[in-house]
């Protein structure tokens, strides 16, 4: 009699996070629901949140990533960014991938509000970085834990004449 081979996909490869229980990161004018983090994310993995912008909110300064290629979905209203020295006006339904070492930024868009999800891959513990900026923007932790975090959260800040102009502007 020959053994058979269980070829049904097991469940704890999967990861389901319900909307309702998904813990949520927020300041002044964003929220973030963090709903994806595996546990072993030195194999690769991901890393993926959904944030939730109010007008005027300015979402991350000029900055990169070595490791991670940040991904980004809109999924309601819009999303100025800044790639490279380029800057773009991202709206509903639109995508943007980001790849490493490529300088970006994003803010909800002048005049607007925006819904967007996204996802870093490989992943690495980003849920703790955004816990940390949370907490420094509502003014909870000092800014520097994230300067003196920039490796273990690959998150690089440079300086953009671009974003800062943008910034500028839109205000």
């Amino acid at each position: 009699m020959s053994e058979q081979k269980n070829t049904t996909p097991t469940p704890s490869h999967a990861l389901l996070t319900r909307h309702a229980e998904a813990e949520t990161c927020a300041d002044p004018s964003s929220v973030m629901r963090l709903l994806g983090e595996p546990d072993d994310t030195a194999a690769g993995g991901f890393t993926s949140y959904r944030s939730t912008f109010a007008q005027g909110a300015v979402g991350a300064p000029a900055h990169f990533h070595t490791k991670a290629t940040e991904l980004f979905f809109v999924i309601s209203g819009s999303l100025q960014v800044l790639v490279g020295e380029e800057i773009a006006i991202l709206n509903e339904g639109d995508f943007l991938a980001v790849p490493p070492h490529t300088p970006h930024a994003f803010a909800a868009a002048p005049g607007a509000t925006a819904d967007v999800l996204f996802v870093f891959t490989s992943g690495m513990d980003r849920f703790d970085y955004l816990r940390l900026l949370s907490r420094v923007m509502r003014g909870e932790a000092d800014a520097k834990e994230i300067a003196e975090n920039a490796e273990r959260f690959d998150n690089h800040y440079v300086d953009s004449p671009v974003w800062r102009a943008a910034l500028e502007k839109s205000a």
